[in-house]
């Protein structure tokens, strides 16, 4: 694997923010330490054209400005938590509310808006780019001081992998994802992508988007991928869970053991014939069918971002797990080790 570093621009606090250029395989990804971002992955397709098949923008200054999450480290705590509190050790801790009534992803300075320390690190197989951070006790709320770590590792058999690590020193909550969006025909609309999904059940929402309590089987509903299946094919469908979320923005649990690597989603387009597997341990997955994307969001070289433009398999532990003692929990201790892992592998067939 080669690594290059470049400028990427001058932040509001005047700091400069780096882009570092990754190729191994046959496959080249760019990562930003704003946000440890993922700016782009360009791929080939089944006659070798390359493509960017991730959203993003061209400079720092727009990811500063950015309100999609393009392709960032998200957290201390990914996705929603309802009403923006939580209960610890007896205390309730008060968070933004800045998703309608619900605190979503980290907050209203999380940690995709953060420079991060970036370093290359020499593994067993090969190089790989380490991002750490560390959050502030009582940063957007949050108790405790954490340190985070996020290795990005690109191997010759084009896979991503995305290792997550956190400690603190005050019991805390922690649930970390990376937020890119996908699109492997590089543009248009993500509707004709076929998904397999490893999961027999997911977490109805309500109006707001938050999980209401136990899991219910995607068994003759729309929600179910088991077999691989169009992504449009069922998505205006008349199912109250599609109709709430203006689309897939559900979070899906994954089939097997939590904690070891199993896979979890399988995407492929049938033009490009470009595929995208997903492997994880987290016990869930977000997939988010690029309901909010209306137009207004404009990319790399002015590519207007329009409704459904992208999708995201954000892999998590479950939304709003603090509020919901029968959810895989995400309480951290000191002297523990936060360690979750995912990785994406890009292909064609």
């Amino acid at each position: 694997m080669k690594i290059e570093q470049l400028e990427f621009g001058r932040l509001s606090d005047g700091k400069e923010a780096s882009l570092w250029h990754l190729s191994a395989g046959d496959i080249e990804v760019k990562l930003t330490d704003f946000g440890a971002t993922i700016v782009s992955v360009i791929c080939p397709d089944t006659a070798g054209i390359m493509a960017d098949v991730v959203l993003g923008y061209d400079t720092a200054e727009e990811y500063l400005n950015d309100s999609i999450y393009a392709g960032s480290t998200i957290g201390r705590v990914a996705n929603r938590i309802d009403k923006g509190r939580f209960t610890l050790n007896g205390r309730v801790y008060e968070l933004a509310r800045n998703a309608g009534d619900s605190h979503l992803h980290g907050g209203l300075k999380g940690f995709n808006k953060v420079l991060w320390k970036a370093r290359e690190v020499e593994l067993e197989n090969g190089l790989s780019l380490e991002m750490t951070y560390l959050s502030p006790d009582n940063e957007e709320g949050y108790p405790g001081n954490l340190l985070v770590r996020v290795v990005f590792s690109l191997k010759n058999d084009n896979a991503l992998r995305i290792d997550y690590f956190a400690q603190t020193d005050k019991k805390t909550v922690v649930n970390l994802t990376n937020h890119s969006y996908f699109n492997l025909a590089g543009s248009g609309d993500i509707l004709d992508h076929e998904l397999w999904l490893n999961s027999e059940y997911f977490l109805p929402v309500n109006k707001s988007l938050v999980p209401i309590g136990a899991e219910l089987s995607v068994k003759n509903t729309p929600m179910d991928f088991q077999i691989q299946t169009r992504i449009g094919d069922r998505i205006n469908e008349n199912y109250q869970q599609l109709m709430l979320a203006g689309g897939y923005d559900h979070n899906y649990v994954i089939s097997g053991d939590t904690g070891k690597f199993r896979k979890a989603a399988i995407v492929r387009e049938p033009k490009s014939g470009r595929v995208l597997e997903v492997f994880t341990t987290q016990p869930g997955m977000q997939f988010y069918s690029g309901n909010f994307l209306d137009g207004s969001v404009k990319g790399k070289s002015g590519a207007v971002y329009q409704k459904r433009g992208g999708f995201c398999l954000e892999t998590q532990h479950y939304p709003d797990s603090p509020n919901h003692p029968d959810f895989p929990t995400i309480e951290l201790y000191p002297g523990r080790i936060y360690r979750e892992a995912t990785i994406f592998k890009f292909g064609r067939g």
